[in-house]
């Protein structure tokens, strides 16, 4: 399967940028729906009130799945992939 990298930098209210990964199936193409998802995530980190829009998220590139996000793909439809002031 092949899926598509969104890239994704979101600015903290402590002036911190945080940076993930949305990973989705390369057939999703709506800007919204992977949004959505990003937004879910934020949610998840208690950081609902931020906006996420194409100017903090973009598409990057898409490649092979990889083994560790299958399972979250199968069962969310995604995959958040965390790099930088995430925690």
């Amino acid at each position: 399967m092949k899926v598509a990298v969104w890239d994704t930098y979101v600015p903290l209210k402590n002036g911190k940028i945080m940076h993930f990964d949305i990973i989705a199936p390369q057939e999703i193409r709506d800007e919204n729906v992977i949004f959505r998802f990003g937004k879910e995530y934020l949610k998840s980190k208690n950081i609902s009130e931020l906006e996420l829009s194409s100017k903090e998220c973009s598409f990057c590139h898409i490649e092979e799945l990889k083994p560790e996000w299958e399972s979250e793909i199968n069962s969310k439809g995604y995959y958040i992939y965390e790099m930088e002031n995430c925690h």
